[in-house]
């Protein structure tokens, strides 16, 4: 009899993970899009190093916590950023904590909001200071880190809530000085890519201005964990293999029942998972990603169903690349090709959404 309430109970659990918490079926935008690829016979001499580098920091050497080594180790990336000509301002309110990345060539009418990855629970500012003053010099804009409250010592509404505050303010606040922006950007890598677009449909829902254009690297785009790619990658992607990949080999319930309970959300609510709203009327986006990597799917799945919504959603993948590989300019050719395609998109976005671009947003590129 125990025997018999114990399967029962099981099976009861089981139905709920699989009916309900799993949400809607996204297999129907699993094909392969016809999309502009960056497939080199072989990657990079230099992409071995970065390999070679985040084995490093993998292994977490130094003191403390395993979180706090790890936050270190992230944060360490930062420290190879050129900050020539680069100014750094600390912004503290009560309600917004980041900084602002300001190049000589940045105008402070043109900002572009940067939502740093790291799983939700590392990351920050500084962390990501070779994309933010790449981003401030090439495209010269005017850059914001928002350093927004992570697990697990808080929750995802809180992280999410940071960003949309953090929105708020570049609407209304420069480095300089306020005042609406004659262009607003916005981009995200990663975990950072995915509140980057849960905020872009937020502002579309709130009435609030619309980014101009929206460049989301690799983002995690589903939190129900259905992408094919999660499984068939899980061993070419290096950074996110050996930690993610391992999880996944657990049984998609488990997966579903670890997602809603610590989020405290249904996996496939909007705030977490972005591809399971309304992807009409967003903001022109470019999204790039890794062919070898395990978020593949997520990009592939929300373009194509952005796309079939009306949405102007274009992905651009590069082969055996490592997961955010823009992280590791200039030392890495990859990561210089993925910021003159970057580039291009900002200077081509309609001439009605943005402010005039900068003459020497071509001299930038070089």
């Amino acid at each position: 009899m125990m025997f018999m309430s114990f399967v029962l109970f099981v099976l009861l659990c089981w139905a709920f993970a699989h009916f309900y918490l799993s949400g809607p079926s996204l297999a129907q935008y699993d094909q392969t899009l016809n999309v502009p690829q960056n497939h080199e016979r072989r990657a990079s001499p230099e992409h071995s190093d970065v390999i070679k580098q985040l084995q490093k920091l993998t292994q977490g050497s130094g003191t403390g916590s395993r979180l706090s080594r790890m936050r270190a180790a992230m944060d360490s990336i930062g420290d190879s950023a050129d900050l020539q000509d680069i100014t750094l301002t600390t912004v503290n309110t009560p309600d917004v904590k980041g900084e602002w990345v300001v190049a000589e060539n940045s105008d402070p009418n043109r900002r572009l909001l940067y939502i740093h990855g790291g799983a939700f629970m590392s990351g920050s500012p500084l962390s990501h200071r070779t994309i933010t003053t790449k981003y401030a010099r090439l495209l010269g804009v005017s850059v914001f880190a928002v350093d927004y409250r992570m697990l697990p010592e808080h929750g995802r509404l809180d992280c999410l809530a940071d960003c949309q505050d953090a929105y708020r303010y570049v609407l209304d606040n420069g480095p300089e000085q306020s005042g609406a922006p004659a262009q607003l950007l916005v981009s995200g890598d990663s975990a950072g890519g995915n509140l980057a677009l849960v905020v872009t449909a937020w502002a579309r829902d709130q009435g609030l201005r619309k980014a101009d254009g929206v460049i989301a690297i690799a983002p995690a785009t589903d939190n129900t964990f259905s992408s094919p790619t999660l499984q068939k990658n899980a061993g070419t992607d290096p950074l996110l293999g050996p930690t993610l990949g391992k999880m996944i080999k657990l049984p998609r319930a488990v997966l579903l029942y670890f997602s809603w309970i610590s989020t405290r959300l249904h996996p496939a609510d909007t705030r977490v998972s972005p591809i399971h709203g309304d992807l009409s009327a967003l903001p022109p986006m470019l999204i790039h990603a890794s062919e070898a990597e395990m978020l593949l799917g997520d990009a592939r799945r929300y373009t194509n169903k952005a796309n079939a919504q009306g949405s102007s959603v274009k992905l651009e993948t590069w082969n055996h690349m490592v997961h955010v590989w823009h992280v590791f300019e200039p030392d890495l050719p990859e990561a210089k090709q993925a910021f003159d395609h970057i580039a291009k998109f900002v200077e081509n976005l309609p001439a009605t959404a943005t402010a005039p671009v900068p003459e020497d947003l071509h001299s930038a590129q070089s």
